[in-house]
């Protein structure tokens, strides 16, 4: 069973320390705040870490759904433990809603990531933007997904726009309530393949998944008429083998993301941008007001887009702002270290003439 939800030669590799250790593998296909549910050759079951696990896991250490795990088993149960995660070979990882909660995997070993927002008031090329940073960091091949087209009177126009972004990846135009698009859409993945849409709340993506299984799986909710807003119809995310063989992650909505070493992904998206400081004539060009800048000329004569240029700049500083972050993190984790190991040396000392004397 876990071959159809895409184990491989690889996978068994890297899991052969686990095997001799008497476990077994299987992936995590539903997550809630209670435990997990994993997919093994003896069926579903239900699962928790182990406290050792949690104990040794950082931020993003946690299981995840779509994370390839050793297990150890309870047959009459029903029940399994989860010991340790197999190596990702792409996690999708965002800043969680607070930021003392760190950083937050949404999910692990993705093939594609659909990019979905819908053709009402919610479409926001900006955003669009941020989330092809996250989903080209993460490893994963990016696709944008256009829902609800039968809501726009111009919907051509509006791929036109955001194909106009230089996003370097399909751009899909779908109505999942007229049935169009969906197969250009499930075209994108492959069997054995998993996929996952990414967006904000009341886009379509529940809608998405129900067209995909033609059923009614996922609960959806019409949008607000007064902001075009939707409600998460999605409290947990769930990995759900479709009809050709893939496999789809539904997550719940995502109103932002927080680009956590994402300087890659947003090369990326803003290849362009990041070429011209090269056509500079000083090489330490603050792009403002000096003499020979390529990118005061670009936006000068129209070539590159001022509001571009500025949501560019705001990824940038946003990068800076975590990569400082994570530096003064790790510095004041040094001088608590230093600090424990001059406390013990010190009572060391007082220990060793309290004995002389």
């Amino acid at each position: 069973m876990i071959e159809q939800y895409g184990w491989s030669e690889q996978l068994a590799a890297a899991f052969a320390p686990h095997a001799r250790a008497g476990h077994t593998p299987g992936r995590v296909v539903l997550q809630q705040r209670d435990g997990y549910l994993v997919l093994t050759d003896q069926g579903e079951l239900r699962a928790k870490a182990s406290g050792r696990l949690l104990h040794e896991a950082k931020e993003i250490g946690h299981p995840a759904v779509g994370d390839w795990v050793a297990l150890s088993l309870s047959p009459q149960e029903r029940t399994a433990t989860i010991h340790a995660i197999l190596p990702r070979s792409t996690a999708f990882v965002r800043r969680a809603a607070h930021s003392s909660r760190g950083l937050q995997i949404i999910a692990a070993n993705i093939d594609v990531a659909f990019i979905v927002t819908s053709l009402n008031a919610d479409l926001n090329p900006r955003r669009i933007q941020r989330y092809l940073a996250a989903a080209w960091q993460s490893g994963a091949r990016p696709v944008v997904v256009l829902t609800k087209s039968d809501l726009s009177s111009d919907p051509e126009a509006l791929v036109a726009e955001i194909t106009a972004l230089d996003v370097d990846c399909p751009v899909l135009l779908v109505s999942a309530r007229e049935g169009l698009g969906l197969e250009a859409l499930i075209n994108q993945v492959k069997p054995g393949e998993t996929c996952v849409l990414i967006g904000s709340s009341g886009v379509g993506k529940s809608s998405l998944v129900n067209a995909f299984l033609n059923e009614d799986r996922m609960a959806t909710q019409a949008i607000r008429e007064s902001d075009d807003q939707g409600r998460h119809t999605t409290s947990h995310r769930q990995l759900i083998m479709l009809p050709g063989g893939g496999m789809i992650v539904d997550t719940p909505g995502i109103r932002e993301v927080g680009l956590i070493d994402a300087e890659e992904g947003v090369s990326v998206v803003f290849d362009d941008i990041e070429h011209l400081p090269q056509d500079c004539r000083f090489s330490d060009c603050s792009h403002a007001n000096e003499p020979g800048c390529a990118v005061r000329a670009a936006l000068e004569d129209g070539t590159l887009d001022p509001d571009r240029w500025a949501h560019f700049q705001k990824l940038k500083l946003e990068l800076a702002a975590a990569e400082e972050k994570a530096d003064r993190v790790a510095k004041d984790a040094e001088r608590r270290r230093l600090a424990a190991l001059q406390k013990h040396y010190r009572a060391t000392k007082r220990n060793d003439r309290g004995s002389r004397d």
